[in-house]
C-alpha cells in the first residue's frame, strides 16, 4: 500500500533502537524524511547511517535528552518544519506505590506526559497552518489495564491520553490528525529490563520470566519493532485521516476487554 507521505518530513524521538527505531524504519521505507532524536550519539549515528544505506532519505540526527527543555529546544531547532512527529521516551522505573516520592511522580510526568505535550505545543501550530500533519504519541497498554508494577507509567500516560483526547478533536478540521499506539510487550530493551526484575525476585532465568509472560499473551510471543513501527506508518498515512483521537493497542491481545 502506498501510504501517500513520500517527500513528507517526521521527527521521531527515542529513535535509535527499539519501537522508536521500528517507526523511523517504516517511516523511512514509505519515502518520509526524518529527524531522529535519541540521548547516545553512537547508537544514533549507527541507527541513522542503516536507515540512509536502505531506504536514501534524509536523515537529521540530534543527540539531546528530549525530556528536558534544554534538549527539546536542541531537537526543535534542528527539526524545523516537520509535518509528522513521533513521541517517545523511556518509561519510568518499576515498583511499589508505597516508596514513590513526589520527585518521582515529577520525573514520571517530565517525561511520559509534558514532553510530548512540549513538543506537540511546539509542532502542531506549525501542521496547521500547513493544513496537513500527524500526530502519534507511543504510550503504553497501561492506559488501558494498569499494572500494579509500573504506577508512575500509569499516571503519566494516562495523563497524556487525557489531553490527546481533548486536543486530537479540536485540531482534525484543520489537517492535523493526533492518536496514541499503546504497546504491550515487544521484544526490546525495556522487555529485558522488566524480564530481568521478574528473573532476579523469583529467583528465575531470564528465560524462563520471559516464557511466563508470553504465557500471558495470546498471541504467544513478544512483538516485533517492525510491526509497530508498520503500525505507526499507517497512521500517519493519508488514509489515516478518519482516525482522531483514538488508543491502538498492540498488544498480542493481552488486555482482556470487549472495547
Amino acid at each position: 500500500m502506498d501510504l501517500g507521505i513520500s517527500g513528507k518530513r517526521a521527527l521521531v524521538c527515542a529513535a535509535s533502537r527499539g519501537l522508536g527505531r521500528g517507526c523511523a524504519e517504516a517511516l523511512a521505507a514509505d519515502g518520509v524524511h526524518l529527524v531522529l532524536n535519541a540521548r547516545g550519539a553512537d547508537a544514533l549515528e549507527a541507527t541513522a547511517a542503516a536507515i540512509r544505506a536502505a531506504h536514501g532519505v534524509d536523515v537529521v540526527t540530534v543527540a539531546a535528552d528530549i525530556t528536558t527543555p534544554e534538549g527539546r529546544a536542541k531537537v526543535l531547532q534542528a527539526s524545523g518544519d516537520v509535518d509528522i512527529l513521533v513521541t517517545n521516551a523511556g518509561g519510568p522505573p518499576p515498583g511499589s506505590w508505597s516508596d514513590w516520592s513526589r520527585d518521582d511522580f515529577i520525573a514520571a510526568l517530565d517525561a511520559n506526559m509534558l514532553t510530548p505535550i512540549a513538543l506537540m505545543q511546539a509542532l502542531v501550530p506549525g501542521m496547521i497552518a500547513r493544513g496537513w500533519g500527524r500526530v502519534v504519541n507511543i504510550t503504553s497498554g497501561s492506559v488501558k489495564a494498569p499494572m500494579p508494577v509500573l504506577g508512575l507509567s500509569n499516571t503519566a500516560r494516562t495523563g497524556l491520553t487525557g489531553f490527546v483526547a481533548g486536543t486530537a478533536r479540536q485540531v482534525a478540521g484543520k489537517g492535523v490528525i493526533i492518536n496514541n499506539l499503546l504497546p504491550g510487550i515487544h521484544d526490546t530493551d525495556r522487555a529485558v529490563a522488566l524480564d530481568t526484575g521478574v528473573a532476579q525476585a523469583e529467583g528465575i532465568t531470564l528465560e524462563a520470566a520471559r516464557a511466563k509472560r508470553e504465557a500471558t499473551i495470546p498471541a504467544a510471543r513478544y512483538g516485533t519493532a517492525a510491526e509497530f513501527g508498520a503500525a505507526c506508518a499507517f497512521l500517519c498515512s493519508q488514509h489515516a485521516g478518519f482516525i482522531v483521537g483514538q488508543n491502538l493497542l498492540l498488544d498480542g491481545g493481552a488486555v482482556n476487554s470487549t472495547l
